[in-house]
């Protein structure tokens, strides 16, 4: 019942009464796809629901946030703005005030397991409620002769925005996160559960819209943009006939769907924001108690407030659904994109200044009615997501592997071979999964571990530099692979090592460190570092500085000439070496006569 909130329980009213069966159906459909193609997707064998979304929170913790203040501040702006006619406005905010504390409360006290108890036991009571409200309409008033606008433009405008909307809601929704991770820790099927769930809420949106066509012909809620609401339609004769035993069985019923939104919604954002705030390095923490921070209860007060906005202003409600088909879109795409694969670049900046401009062309084609601007609106919102599964065409791509050439007149495997510097040698070692060269940066990719933790839990800070210097044998190990320190006339020494810390990786999360040269002289080289996180971006960088040395003597020595041919492709453009290599590009040889 999670997902019977404000968007499902009242727009459901509307949209039977205002388009009929068949705009019912438009609306209803696409949620119920997009709940099972949520569950088929992360039910997959083999896929982890628990270590995706850590991978995922990350960066997309701010739409999770969003889409839940979006969502219970719909719920209560429903809630009290559409049930006015039965209990007047300042009854049911006070009923919405009540309903909401009992939420936190049990979302407070307790497990996810344990709500979904007390949701089985909502749910008969909520539908009995629901069922005796019809049964009362069925027996006093005639059903709705005829759809009070139609398939009308501002209808057909609006299905490719409820398609998006509805198809990528549930990503967005903390709580179906939550709840398909514990589905699977409970050794259940997603899919399985997903299917099961969605047939059963697109049946409880059929039981809405039934209700709302037998409430019979009430006068419509008419807004400042022209538009009709007829979400208030069903407590309006409710109301107003004397009904009181109905009227308050459909209150039962409205308390239900917002009371097993918000109890969901306290239990899932206290999930995600303890995580977060314990893996928070932010010196925020060391003013404002981490207890404060990680508590649902300002996010929900953002939402209440959100609420309060909307019914003194009288808003229309569609105006506060019109985000999840616009808004966002693009930050949705992209975690859709992230969890089929999709290693591209997201940019959440960028997706919210487009979703803005998706935003106002829906409010301008709602208010038009202008249906192209509907409809454009919800493609507008989903080009924030481009970036994610189109290349970048200034991104760097390896080298194809090079084919040896075993006809007549190749040369011996332990011949040095002339390439062009601008094309540097593309190896085995290139080639594989966990370390080779992007661009100029040479890069490693590891995961850490609890080996790499210690006493307090956190990875241990001489490890960053332990990474740093395999890193560095194995970019050395690369471009000298016929290096023998038993034969060779020289020593490599680290003359200095500097790094700066920016945060701490995390047991688990993926890890790159990559470095390349920086400068030069004739006696020492610079490289500089940099160590990423794929979650949570720059962990830190830093320089050394390397020396060579006599193996008899110990006596410093210039840059040998094998250390300048093996590093030749790579070295600093711009250095003395880098400017030789651009002015005598044709032959290796030439370069380092």
């Amino acid at each position: 019942m999670s997902w019977l909130w404000g968007l499902g329980f009242f727009y459901s009213l509307h949209v039977a009464r205002a388009y009929g069966w068949s705009g019912l159906l438009a609306f209803a459909l696409p949620n119920m796809l997009g709940l099972f193609l949520f569950g088929w997707v992360l039910g997959r064998p083999g896929r982890d629901p628990a270590q995706l979304f850590a991978r995922l929170q990350g960066p997309f913790t701010g739409l999770f946030l969003l889409a839940q203040i979006a969502a219970v501040g719909i719920s209560l702006h429903a809630f009290v703005a559409y049930l006015a006619p039965v209990g007047g406005l300042a009854g049911m905010a006070l009923l919405a005030a009540l309903t909401l504390f009992v939420a936190c409360a049990t979302g407070q006290a307790f497990s996810l397991r344990a709500l979904r108890l007390l949701h089985m036991a909502y749910l008969p009571i909520g539908l009995g409620a629901a069922v005796y409200a019809l049964v009362t309409l069925g027996a006093a008033v005639a059903p709705l002769p005829a759809p009070t606008e139609g398939l009308s433009p501002r209808f057909l405008g609006l299905v490719l925005p409820s398609l998006v909307g509805f198809l990528l809601g549930p990503w967005t929704d903390l709580q179906q996160w939550q709840r398909v991770v514990e589905i699977r820790r409970a050794g259940g099927s997603a899919r399985l559960s997903y299917a099961l769930g969605s047939a059963l809420f697109l049946g409880l949106l059929l039981l809405n819209g039934w209700l709302a066509i037998s409430a019979g012909a009430a006068p419509a809620l008419f807004f400042a943009d022209g538009s009709l609401g007829e979400q208030g339609a069903v407590a309006q004769v409710l109301g107003t006939g004397g009904a009181q035993a109905a009227s308050a069985a459909f209150v039962v019923w409205a308390t239900i769907a917002l009371l097993s939104t918000a109890d969901g919604s306290y239990s899932a954002l206290r999930w995600l924001l303890t995580t977060v705030t314990a893996n928070s390095k932010s010196a925020l923490l060391a003013i404002v108690p981490a207890a404060l921070v990680a508590s649902p209860l300002w996010v929900l007060a953002l939402a209440a407030g959100l609420a309060a906005l909307a019914v003194q202003a009288g808003l229309p409600m569609i105006y506060l659904m019109a985000p999840f088909a616009t808004l966002f879109t693009g930050p949705a795409a992209c975690l859709v994109a992230r969890v089929l694969g999709r290693k591209g670049r997201y940019d959440p900046v960028l997706c919210y200044l487009i979703g803005l401009a998706a935003l106002l062309l829906f409010v301008l084609g709602y208010a038009g009615p202008a249906p192209s601007l509907l409809a454009l609106s919800a493609l507008v919102g989903l080009v924030g997501a481009l970036p994610m599964v189109v290349r970048d065409p200034g991104e760097p791509t390896k080298a194809p592997a090079r084919t040896p050439d075993l006809g007549d007149g190749a040369a011996p495997a332990s011949a040095p071979v002339a390439l062009s510097p601008a094309q540097p040698v593309t190896r085995v070692a290139e080639l594989s999964a966990a370390h080779g060269f992007d661009g100029d940066w040479f890069a490693m990719r590891m995961v850490p571990t609890y080996d790499d933790t210690n006493s307090v839990g956190n990875v241990y800070f001489a490890n960053y530099m332990r990474w740093v210097g395999k890193a560095r044998e194995l970019f050395f190990n690369l471009c000298m692979p016929d290096f023998d320190l038993a034969n060779t006339s020289f020593y490599v020494l680290t003359r200095s090592f500097q790094h700066d810390f920016r945060r701490e990786a995390q047991e688990f999360e993926p890890i790159v460190v990559r470095i390349r040269i920086a400068s030069h002289n004739r006696k020492f080289v610079t490289l500089e570092h940099e160590i990423h996180s794929e979650n949570h971006g720059l962990l830190g960088r830093g320089s050394q500085s390397l020396m060579f040395v006599d193996t008899k003597t110990y006596q410093p020595l210039d840059i040998p000439g094998s250390i300048i041919r093996g590093f030749l492709p790579y070295w600093p453009k711009g250095s003395s070496i880098g400017k030789r290599i651009e002015e005598t590009k044709p032959s290796l040889s030439d370069a380092i006569a």
